[in-house]
């Protein structure tokens, strides 16, 4: 199964997208669950046509493609906006900046996201890295993290957006059967995004090969509940 739960449309700032014509264009690529995670500093006050649209578009193919509605919550200071928000009718939240200095969240994702009532996910982060430099004990961590159904994302991203960078995290966890085992004995659930921000730069392979490497370490990518 192909599964993306990380994209962007013209309803964030760096996105340039119709959300129909990017859900087109992933049931073209054969992608199977697809989650739409704009920015919340682009949705602003347009959340509830934002709901309302991706909602539509999930009921309109879905005998196509499974579709989820997200969001990217950012956490630095200059795009923070009002964290305490209820996100009851999403499908889930990726958060970002876990491991900034900046961040409003001091490094605490679970205090932070403890009145949110949806699934949360870590955007783009080197949780590792994070763990090791809060002097933490990695399984601890990490089955805190599961406890608090707060999940962690493989994100594959090369894109003209970013630059055409590779996550140095992603490469060593799928070197590193170290981490590998702790994921699997901690419990927390590992999902896939490829961050996409223009749809003629997806590379559908990134995020089916990662799909299967997931797999076939006993991992099974995690796909949130559907609220529609």
């Amino acid at each position: 199964m192909i599964v993306d739960l990380h994209a962007h449309t013209f309803y964030s700032g760096c996105g340039r997208d119709a959300p129909e014509a990017l859900v087109l264009a992933m049931i073209h690529e054969g992608v199977e669950v697809f989650g739409i995670t704009d920015h919340d500093y682009g949705i602003v006050e347009r959340r509830e046509e934002y709901v309302r649209t991706v909602r539509a578009l999930a009921q309109k193919y879905q005998s196509k493609i499974r579709l989820l509605c997200g969001i990217e919550i950012a956490t630095t200071p200059h795009h923070c906006l009002n964290a305490t928000q209820d996100y009851a009718e999403l499908d889930y939240c990726l958060i970002e900046h876990l491991d900034s200095p900046e961040s409003v969240m001091q490094g605490d994702i679970v205090a932070f996201t403890k009145g949110f009532s949806c699934p949360v996910g870590i955007a783009h982060t080197d949780l590792f890295a994070f763990i090791k430099a809060r002097n933490s004990d990695p399984f601890s961590y990490l089955s805190s993290l599961a406890q608090a159904n707060i999940f962690w994302e493989m994100n594959v991203n090369f894109d003209s957006i970013h630059g055409y960078r590779e996550h140095r995290y992603v490469k060593e966890f799928l070197e590193s059967r170290e981490q590998q085992q702790l994921v699997r004995a901690s419990g927390i659930k590992i999902s896939v995004g490829f961050d996409g921000h223009r749809m003629e730069d997806y590379l559908v392979d990134r995020v089916r090969d990662m799909n299967q490497r997931l797999s076939e370490m006993g991992i099974t990518p995690y796909i949130p509940y559907a609220k529609q």
